[in-house]
């Protein structure tokens, strides 16, 4: 990878900046050194779980300066989308502070079983229970025509009392009882990465995403054209370096990123 090529930077937030609600160390000086040196960059993340809002307090507790503009979630990104391209009753499955994204769009009640044109999954963590699964499977499967919109398809995250299931295997489960696939807004799905790049206002070539998941954000950043800096902390393992995905750039942390980036 040409160094001297890179223009911009995209951040995952955790597992790159902070792991489980703990600081990675040298996390806020290392974004403080790309800010100061006017280095474009934006934070990315496929978190459902927290508003921007909330992260922006959350970021701003461990000392970074961050505002709500400088992040990009799924339901901003499915939202805005939603504005343009979508009419209809929509049904949210995303924690109570992500639906402040949704706050303009017409929702259906939360217990109803028809109606929905469009069917929104996000992280419900331990929301998540056959009688809320099923709901999503009925409004599906009694409008053949709605949507199902997933804001992200990761597997799994490290969470502070263990490895924990993600967003993508609830889709999944969606996809294969109710026959559609899923229209993905976040990480890896490439239109993401592109509206992170497209606020950067780079070529895909010119911007490293930096992240700790080999699939979700080096293979979804390397086929959206971007590069992928892989970071060896949050759920990194060693065994992730045996796979078919090779990161243009490893990291020890973000700490790292000072001293490799091009001068």
């Amino acid at each position: 990878m040409r160094k001297e090529a890179l223009r911009g930077i995209l951040f995952d937030l955790d597992g790159v900046l902070y792991n489980a609600g703990r600081l990675i160390d040298g996390a806020v000086e290392a974004v403080q050194w790309v800010h100061e040196n006017r280095i474009p960059y934006l934070f990315v993340t496929n978190t459902t779980s927290r508003s921007r809002a909330a992260l922006v307090e959350k970021l701003r507790s461990f000392g970074f300066s961050i505002s709500e503009s400088q992040i990009l979630t799924p339901a901003v990104a499915a939202a805005e989308w939603l504005r343009t391209h979508h009419a209809g009753q929509i049904a949210l499955f995303v924690r109570e502070s992500t639906r402040l994204e949704f706050a303009d769009l017409p929702c259906l009640p939360d217990q109803e079983e028809q109606g929905a044109s469009c069917v929104i999954v996000g992280d419900l963590g331990e929301q998540w229970d056959y009688q809320t699964l099923n709901r999503a499977f009925r409004l599906l499967h009694h409008n053949p025509e709605a949507l199902l919109v997933a804001l992200g398809m990761t597997r799994y995250w490290m969470a502070a009392e263990g490895i924990s299931l993600d967003v993508g295997p609830f889709v999944a489960a969606l996809e294969y009882a109710a026959g559609r696939k899923a229209i993905v807004f976040g990480k890896p799905a490439a239109p993401f990465f592109r509206a992170g790049v497209e606020r950067l206002a780079f070529p895909p070539a010119q911007v490293l995403m930096i992240g700790d998941d080999l699939e979700t954000d080096i293979g979804g950043a390397q086929a959206a054209g971007l590069k992928g800096a892989l970071v060896k902390t949050g759920k990194f393992r060693p065994a992730d370096l045996e796979g078919s995905i090779t990161p243009d750039l490893i990291l020890d942390s973000v700490a790292a990123l000072q001293a490799w980036w091009p001068r």
